[in-house]
């Protein structure tokens, strides 16, 4: 294996694809980590003018010629159907400029590897709420602690209001405790299944008693809700509270190893290696939880350039849906089409279908997916009309549409630069372009059959339409859906 493909696995696996100009400049993966580690460095929020959301309806509901009684929102239930249809509407459209906004940072953003991280915790810390401003602020955190210490990572997304409404903190009361946001912790935040007992599920749950936000969003521990009466955790007793048992959780080994375990997944392989996960979680533990430093040694690893690890990670929707704009300098008139081939591929951005994310791995494909994923190259770089009704979801912010407002829109208006293409290709022979552009595209090795049907529909078009259609075609094959 040489460099140049150990260099793209490198930039597929820790951002959204290489850019040839990227493969040129890295002399070898080491000094591209080091670049990739620097331009991550610095935190820069997701925000804008157009990502923030103010519900217009306090004013609306004021009797005519009276100024409203308090700046406070209406309550939801006191919405009349079209003012509920309408709030809807508008909070689902900052949605959508969010997610839009977010997949242009990791097409073009120097900053792959906090974009791909952000990424990974998106799915992890699964998080599903009606409130733009609230799932925005959630992203922000992440981002901020994408690359940090994962203890202030945890710490943090537990005190977002977003995540003490999802998972229901706010109803987790002295008198009534509310055991929901305690178990996901654990279960699917911290240690996994199998590491912690139904009484400690309990204990937890009268710890993070109170545990909320006030009405400007920030945290706050409601004291007469807060039970602090004496509680036993994974074998410790006092007045614990919520950053007491955080701080227990910390502590516990299978914590390391659940995170080290599913980073090593989302990274590396589906495979999982207990030996290599277990030194790496050792490490994690004595590093106080420092991802930086488990990201760097994942990434140095002999193990990790092996070619049985290269060309075996399928691509999610975001991955391919960013990946063939940055890899090709893809400049995009209007990017909103890709919000429904998301939906329709199965991964909508702010939109994790459970607590538990999304599956990944081959839960990504089933047979229309498939035939959609192998579509998009031609849709994309064709500028195709190319109408797609999406399926109704209950759990969508604006449900019960018609076909035609679940119908993906007119072409994204795409701008494929060629020239650098071109300047790969230099002098290549056309009988030998295929094999080099497909050597830079596809990191799995490629079946000779498909080699062959991508040779003969080249040899079918005028000279001049040659590259773009040799492009077109090695996207389409199904070894682009593995990087």
């Amino acid at each position: 294996m040489n460099t140049a493909q150990q260099l793209q696995h490198l930039y597929w696996r820790a951002g959204f694809g290489p850019r040839l100009q990227d493969v040129a400049a890295a002399p070898n993966p080491r000094k591209a980590l080091r670049q990739l580690l620097h331009d991550s460095a610095v935190f820069e929020p997701l925000d804008g003018p157009d990502l923030h959301y103010h519900e217009p309806l306090a004013d609306a509901m004021a009797a005519p010629g009276t100024a409203p009684a308090t700046p406070l929102q209406p309550r939801r239930r006191d919405l009349t159907p079209a003012q509920r249809k309408q709030q809807n509407q508008d909070a689902k459209r900052v949605f959508d400029r969010m997610a839009l906004a977010w997949m242009e940072r990791m097409a073009t953003s120097p900053a792959q590897l906090r974009e791909k991280m952000t990424l990974f915790w998106h799915g992890h810390f699964a998080c599903r709420v009606r409130r733009p401003e609230a799932a925005l602020r959630l992203h922000n955190t992440i981002r901020q602690h994408a690359l940090g210490k994962f203890g202030d990572l945890l710490r943090a997304v537990s005190r977002e209001p977003a995540m003490l409404d999802f998972l229901n903190n706010r109803q987790n009361r002295r008198q009534h405790p509310n055991e929901n946001f305690a178990r996901e912790v654990m279960e699917l935040f911290t240690m996994g299944r199998g590491s912690y007992t139904e009484t400690d599920v309990k204990e937890a749950a009268r710890a993070f008693t109170g545990w909320g936000y006030d009405r400007d969003n920030n945290f706050k521990i409601n004291a007469r809700d807060h039970d602090d009466g004496p509680k036993t955790f994974r074998g410790r007793t006092g007045s614990l509270t919520g950053d007491d048992v955080l701080a227990i959780i910390l502590d516990q080994p299978a914590t390391a190893t659940f995170i080290v375990g599913k980073i090593y997944r989302f990274f590396v392989s589906d495979t999982p290696a207990p030996a290599r996960i277990a030194l790496l979680a050792a490490a994690f533990r004595r590093s106080d939880y420092d991802l930086t430093a488990l990201l760097d040694s994942i990434f140095s690893a002999d193990w990790f350039y092996e070619p049985a690890t290269i060309g075996s990670h399928l691509k999610s929707p975001v991955e391919l849906l960013a990946g063939l704009r940055r890899t090709l300098n893809l400049a995009l008139d209007n990017p909103q089409p890709l919000l429904g081939y998301q939906r329709a591929l199965g991964q909508t951005l702010f939109q994790p279908p459970n607590v538990a994310g999304w599956p990944g791995g081959r839960a990504w494909i089933d047979s229309s997916s498939l035939l959609l994923r192998l579509q998009i190259p031609a849709i994309l770089f064709r500028n195709a009309d190319f109408p797609l009704a999406l399926k109704q979801d209950e759990n969508d912010l604006a449900p019960n549409q018609t076909r035609a407002e679940r119908t993906v829109g007119a072409g994204v208006g795409a701008h494929l630069p060629l020239a650098p293409l071109q300047k790969l290709l230099g002098a290549t022979a056309a009988a030998d372009a295929v094999n080099r552009l497909a050597g830079f595209l596809l990191q799995a090795p490629v079946r000779p059959e498909s080699l062959a049907l991508v040779q003969q529909a080249v040899a079918s078009v005028p000279p001049e339409q040659r590259l773009r259609t040799t492009l077109v075609s090695v996207l389409s094959l199904p070894e682009y859906q593995l990087c």
